[in-house]
């Protein structure tokens, strides 16, 4: 299945993997809302699902999230990784994060079914830093970003199985940011079935906070 999303996305690739409300938009958020394609390999997402697989299936999809913001999913906070697990969360941390910045201790893990979805949010500042970088594994699917105070601007970034997605400042607190539910799931005219969907999502420390975990549960993403 996830080959056939690989191509599938292939496809659609000349369209490039971010598009804006505008040019301005585009440019001002280059370096903040930022997709890489192709950061796994096929090896290495089937590497990260088997590894999480038994510790997702131990738990039920929910339709009640604490804060409302995620529909159809179920999720877990993990510290202890393979070795090549790893490695490849180190990648992350390097593509994504300063030398001056402290990770939060867990890694998030959402799993959305196929029906799942996340809806438009802003991550509090009690839970998460300044940025925030997401493995995207098994579906494609469509994240939307909105401005909070000015709704004609937004971005759509195509996540395929296998990129990393990174938003830090800007696009971190300025713009909610959604996962669209599979019959909302386009980028641009271009139609991204949505199946079920794994995240795996390292966070920067909040400001202030000392090295741990934030007291409540962390929001989506």
């Amino acid at each position: 299945m996830a080959g056939s999303w690989r191509l599938a996305m292939r496809l659609l690739s000349g369209c490039g993997w971010v598009r804006g409300s505008d040019s301005a938009v585009l440019s001002r958020l280059r370096d903040e809302a930022v997709v890489h394609p192709g950061f796994l390999s096929q090896e290495e997402e089937d590497t990260l699902t088997r590894e999480l697989e038994p510790q997702l299936r131990r738990r039920r999809y929910e339709y009640d999230h604490w804060d409302s913001a995620i529909h159809g999913f179920r999720e877990t906070e993990k510290s202890c990784w393979s070795d090549a697990s790893q490695a490849i969360l180190q990648r992350v941390r390097a593509a994504a994060f300063g030398p001056d910045q402290t990770l939060l201790s867990l890694v998030h893990v959402l799993d959305l079914e196929h029906r799942g979805y996340i809806k438009p949010h802003v991550d509090s500042v009690k839970f998460c830093g300044s940025t925030i970088a997401g493995l995207s594994l098994l579906s494609p699917s469509v994240m939307k970003l909105v401005h909070t105070q000015e709704p004609e601007q937004w971005l759509e970034l195509l996540l395929e199985p296998g990129s990393l997605y990174i938003l830090r400042g800007s696009a971190r607190y300025d713009f909610s940011h959604e996962i669209l539910r599979d019959e909302e799931s386009f980028f641009g005219a271009h139609r991204v079935p949505r199946g079920r969907r794994i995240s795996v999502i390292c966070r920067s420390l909040p400001e202030g906070m000392g090295p741990g975990r934030p007291e409540e549960p962390p929001p989506a993403c």
